[in-house]
């Protein structure tokens, strides 16, 4: 239920812009039902050993991996790390979206009249 409460409370800001979810199938979403109904959306499951069907998650982790080598012991990634490898990814183009960076395209659908907190 943890990671229920954290899904919902971190994207409840977001609800009008996510329409659905794709998830693996590992017991950590086993309330999805929950997420789906607070957020108003679709929550889907991936087929085992299909990643092709989270493509952007599975794209992402690419990513990741040229600052994280695989067999990295988290242990020794700390937050500072963590949060540099995320603005050098929020800010690198790409080229399915019209090579404007995810950062760019995230912050411009929102209203410029509203403030977002940081």
């Amino acid at each position: 239920m943890e990671l229920a409460r954290a899904v919902v409370r971190l994207m409840a800001p977001f609800k009008n812009l996510v329409l659905s979810i794709t998830a693996d199938n590992g017991l950590e979403f086993a309330m999805h039902k929950y997420i789906a109904e607070k957020l108003d959306l679709e929550f889907y499951f991936a087929h085992p050993y299909s990643s092709w069907e989270r493509g952007l998650n599975e794209y992402t982790n690419r990513l990741i991996r040229q600052y994280i080598p695989k067999k990295t012991d988290f242990n020794d990634v700390n937050d500072n790390q963590i949060r540099d490898i995320t603005m050098k990814l929020n800010s690198r183009p790409r080229k399915k979206l019209n090579f404007k960076s995810p950062g760019s395209v995230f912050f411009n659908s929102f209203d410029p009249k509203v403030a977002l907190a940081s």
